[in-house]
């Protein structure tokens, strides 16, 4: 399983409706593998997917989350209109990284 973050821009600025989350991850379909999505406002005009998918390498599923976060942006009315900036896996910071000698 992989988390790919989809950062979108949405057409115009305001609040995302309460169930917002529960409409998106309703309109996955089957062949996507979703297996979960969260949805995290970072400004009235951004807002980032983490789409967690099924998926047999990061290519894919960084290019699945894609195709899925375009047609939502078409099919889901609270994303309608939305441009997708990105879709990647995030990296992890370097905090985890062994202390060096």
């Amino acid at each position: 399983m992989y988390l790919v973050h989809a950062h979108l821009e949405l057409p115009s600025a305001g609040q995302l409706p309460c169930g917002a989350k529960d409409m998106i991850r309703a309109a996955a379909e089957a062949d996507d593998r979703v297996e979960h999505v969260s949805v995290h406002p970072r400004s009235p005009s951004r807002l980032t997917l983490g789409i967690y998918l099924l998926a047999a390498c990061l290519e894919e599923a960084e290019q699945r989350a894609a195709r899925v976060s375009r047609r939502l942006s078409r099919d889901v009315p609270v994303l309608r209109g939305a441009r997708l900036l990105d879709a990647a896996v995030p990296l992890m910071p370097l905090a985890f990284e062994r202390e060096r000698d």
